[in-house]
């Protein structure tokens, strides 16, 4: 990965699209202090260099009907690379897995899963996490309530500007 040099405008850019992707060009020019043709240049150079990956919605799960987050830990059988690819590889075709990380220490991954239900938790596990070839362990762990939600980069007094 490539680390790119950022100035004061760019930092501020990308803050404020992360706090709303949705502003206007426009908007987001006078709120970082340039022009919009300048602003919507700098943007772009930010989305080709990698640092802008996208822009969405975020939506309550639980109010489309999807009431379980759970954390699976896994540990596998092999760490060996083409081992981890193949698990890796599985793991974007699940569509209950909204985040895996690979973890240093004794799990191997950490598997975000947002589910209808408990059953249909249960189901994944059961049926597609335990069938997995190379997966060794699982342990899991319902969430009571989310206390903090902040995706993206820690913007603050701190951040280089």
């Amino acid at each position: 990965m490539i680390k790119v040099k950022l100035d004061d405008i760019d930092w501020l850019i990308l803050a404020e699209l992360q706090s709303n992707g949705r502003m206007t060009n426009v908007e987001l020019a006078i709120r970082v202090g340039v022009s919009p043709p300048p602003c919507l240049r700098r943007v772009r150079a930010l989305e080709e260099a990698g640092m802008i990956t996208g822009y969405r919605a975020t939506l309550d799960a639980a109010m489309l009907g999807f009431d379980v987050t759970a954390f699976a830990m896994v540990g596998l059988h092999s760490q060996a690379e083409t081992d981890l690819l193949a698990f890796e590889e599985k793991v974007r075709a699940w569509p209950i897995v909204r985040e895996c990380h690979m973890l240093s220490g004794e799990v191997d991954f950490i598997l975000k899963c947002v589910a209808r239900d408990l059953q249909s938790f249960q189901d994944f596990i059961i049926h597609d996490l335990t069938a997995t070839p190379n997966v060794d362990v699982i342990k899991t762990s319902l969430t009571i309530r989310q206390s903090k939600y902040e995706p993206g980069a820690p913007f603050t007094d701190a951040t280089p500007l």
